[in-house]
């Protein structure tokens, strides 16, 4: 139960982060519009939504144990003062989940951390950064990846990109739940995190004591 609590509440406090990156790189780069919205800030009542921001990406984590996207910021686009500041402001949240990803894994460096008793919720916290991190970067609508090429696409063909963007999450629970493609994208996330030297043995103790009721 601790751990569930623990990775939970860390797991906010990312999401938060990565949102709070999307919005300081657009301010930086013409939206300032963003602080009247109160985006430059890690106060998540500016960034959760109960039911897109908590209900569904827990209940996908207690799933399949992936980090999905659960919020988003309103970017006014159109204020941004180039295609490359669009770009950089979508790469800006996934980016924030690496820094996080990074910080956890120089955690492990410490001696006795990978011994003590809250190591397997982080190894399992570094597993969902790699996850968010991965999922964020896949080239569809309403996703981080997409947003970050969608300026250099013709006009007409981002026109038409653009209209799947309300069914996006609903290609990336295929391409994550369908077994062909989310094994692809797992085994791409166990690489992540054995690069930056996350124990996978303590990652699967992790999520079994995140899911304690199993």
């Amino acid at each position: 139960m601790m751990t569930f609590l623990f990775v939970l509440f860390l797991w906010i406090f990312s999401v938060c982060l990565h949102e709070f990156a999307h919005a300081a790189v657009a301010y930086r780069g013409g939206d300032h519009t963003v602080r009247d919205k109160g985006y430059l800030s890690l106060n998540p009542m500016n960034y959760l939504h109960p039911v897109n921001s908590v209900l569904f990406p827990v209940l996908i984590l207690i799933m399949g144990g992936i980090g999905l996207p659960g919020a988003a910021v309103y970017i006014e686009r159109h204020r941004l003062r180039s295609r490359e500041w669009e770009s950089a402001v979508s790469l800006a949240g996934p980016a924030a989940n690496l820094i996080l990803l990074a910080v956890l894994a120089l955690a492990f460096k410490v001696p006795g951390v990978a011994s003590h008793p809250i190591a397997p919720a982080l190894a399992f916290l570094g597993l969902l950064q790699a996850s968010a991190i991965l999922i964020n970067l896949l080239p569809i609508p309403g996703l981080d990846g997409y947003g970050a090429i969608s300026p250099y696409l013709p006009p007409a063909l981002r026109a038409k990109m653009d209209q799947f963007a309300a069914y996006g999450i609903l290609i990336l629970l295929g391409i994550t739940l369908f077994g062909p493609t989310a094994r692809i994208l797992f085994g791409l996330v166990y690489l992540l995190t054995s690069l930056f030297g996350i124990p996978g043995w303590l990652i699967g103790i992790g999520y079994d004591q995140f899911t304690f009721w199993k």
